[in-house]
């Protein structure tokens, strides 16, 4: 029960990786504050299930993609508990859209998302981790933001580019005030969030260009974030762990 007595807020945690981050923390003690955008029913389940780990659990709805509810969410977590941990792991392409047609628009809501969520819980809740000695922030990138991901999803892996600079950036900022940053980078994980975007048959394409031969599991991507929440991971700071059987290698 290595987090025990510790706080952890993770965004879009109804999705696989992140409902499976949920589990990996509170299975080490550290209670949970689930945010998701709209399942509110697998939101309850899920903090239902890390209450039964015996840790505290509390649910908070908001959508990452409209300016203003990230600040909603930071206050409201900090509310029911001190924060600790911030996994920012809410994130998604939202839609595939050829690179050609991107609009304003629709690159706003990519970002707002992928990058300014993160940035703007960040601002919110690292103060106050300050005050109290130390904290985690672990952001979950993607493959996609060093390799470019495909010409549908250019916004995704430049936003998810621009989250990898700023885990270095604020790494070294906050490193001396005891906050340790860093981040996470999935391949391909067998999840809802794939089987949507991607065709069964692009699937296994996939699959032979994996070293380890096959499609990556979400608890494989929670079991590695909550060991970089906690103490054991002290000396890791602004780094990115890449979880994906050795697409790419760093």
């Amino acid at each position: 029960m290595d987090l025990a007595g510790r706080t952890a807020l993770v965004t879009g945690a109804t999705s696989d990786i992140g409902a499976a981050i949920v589990r990996s923390l509170a299975r080490r003690g550290a209670g949970v504050v689930v945010h998701c955008h709209r399942n509110m029913a697998r939101a309850r389940a899920l903090a239902a299930e890390a209450r039964g780990l015996r840790v505290g659990a509390h649910v908070l709805q908001a959508d990452l993609a409209v300016a203003g509810d990230a600040d909603r969410l930071a206050r409201e977590a900090a509310a029911f508990a001190p924060i600790d941990i911030l996994i920012n792991n809410a994130g998604t392409p939202i839609r595939r859209v050829p690179w050609r047609e991107l609009e304003p628009a629709f690159i706003d809501q990519v970002f707002n998302l992928n990058f300014r969520a993160p940035l703007y819980l960040c601002q919110r809740l690292t103060p106050a981790m300050i005050e109290r000695g130390g904290g985690v922030v672990i952001n979950i990138l993607s493959t996609a933001s060093v390799l470019g991901g495909s010409e549908t999803v250019f916004a995704y892996s430049s936003a998810k580019g621009a989250l990898s600079t700023l885990t270095r950036g604020l790494g070294r900022v906050l490193a001396p005030q005891g906050v340790r940053v860093l981040a996470v980078s999935p391949g391909t994980i067998d999840t809802e969030f794939q089987r949507t975007l991607t065709s069964p048959e692009l699937m296994e394409r996939q699959r032979p260009a994996v070293p380890l031969g096959r499609i990556g599991r979400p608890e494989e991507i929670g079991e590695v974030v909550a060991f970089l929440a906690t103490d054991s991971a002290s000396f890791v700071v602004g780094e990115t762990i890449h979880v994906n059987g050795g697409v790419y290698m760093s």
